[in-house]
């Protein structure tokens, strides 16, 4: 087993254009979902953590808060900061989620997008509630794969399971409620938007190899890989396109 499949912190080093490109966005909604219920206003403070190549920061920056961006990986923090250099509100910290290296009671909101499932919970805890004020909410987020939404969905699940290193025990891990219950001391909301994307050929490549369960050019069965992907794509698109569907989670509560 190599390296990046036993490390999360250094598993997407060889992915990041990908992991840029390639991945999904999130809905507008979860925007919405703080401003109304979690009054974060344009003065707000959050911190991002496990940021990666700054999909979900991007969104929100948009509301003109402060964002901290937490990413441990070198070469996704450094994309990240790249994608994001624009933007003023935004400072890329060398951090991790059990040791963000933010001060005491400095920010207003912690999310968590596609990474918490990569935490150390309990030590991340403890370190949520030192880093929150008062009030501060922790909110996390999930890109969920509908898996069995059409005949697409059904044969792509097989062919993850088939060639993925460890897919079904990262799959199984993203949204465990008994871990987020735990987390939240069994006291949080849940809500589901739907999400999805279209992508073309290059697209389907792409987002496949932005996954740090499935083989790269230099591992063995990479060739053969693509050729089931590529099969899979030719039974399914329409347009020269397919469509990924997801059900986006935010898991979320007042945390201190």
């Amino acid at each position: 087993m190599s390296f990046q499949e036993t490390n999360p912190t250094g598993r997407f080093s060889n992915r990041v254009d990908n992991y840029i490109r390639y991945r999904p966005d999130y809905p507008r909604a979860i925007i919405e979902l703080m401003h109304n219920e979690m009054n974060i206003q344009e003065n707000a403070v959050i911190a991002d953590i496990g940021f990666g190549t700054g999909i979900f920061t991007k969104m929100l920056l948009e509301t003109d808060c402060m964002v901290y961006g937490v990413e441990p990986n070198e070469a996704m923090r450094d994309a990240g900061a790249k994608f994001l250099r624009d933007s003023a509100n935004f400072k890329s910290i060398n951090g991790t989620a059990e040791n963000t290296n933010l001060p005491d009671e400095s920010v207003d909101l912690i999310t968590a997008a596609q990474a918490f499932h990569w935490f150390d919970a309990p030590r991340a805890k403890r370190e949520f509630h030192r880093i929150l004020r008062p009030e501060g909410f922790v909110v996390l987020i999930w890109n969920e794969r509908k898996l069995d939404a059409d005949a697409f969905s059904s044969d792509y699940e097989r062919f993850l399971i088939e060639q993925g290193s460890d897919y079904e025990n990262i799959r199984k891990s993203h949204a465990h409620e008994a871990t987020i219950k735990k987390f939240f001391d069994n006291d949080f909301t849940v809500k589901s938007y739907s999400n999805y994307q279209t992508l073309d050929l290059e697209g389907f490549k792409g987002r496949n190899l932005s996954s740090s369960y499935l083989p790269t050019e230099q591992d063995a069965g990479f060739s053969a890989m693509v050729n089931k992907l590529e099969r899979i794509f030719a039974q399914h698109e329409t347009n020269g396109k397919v469509k990924i569907f997801y059900d986006t989670k935010v898991f979320y509560r007042k945390f201190k």
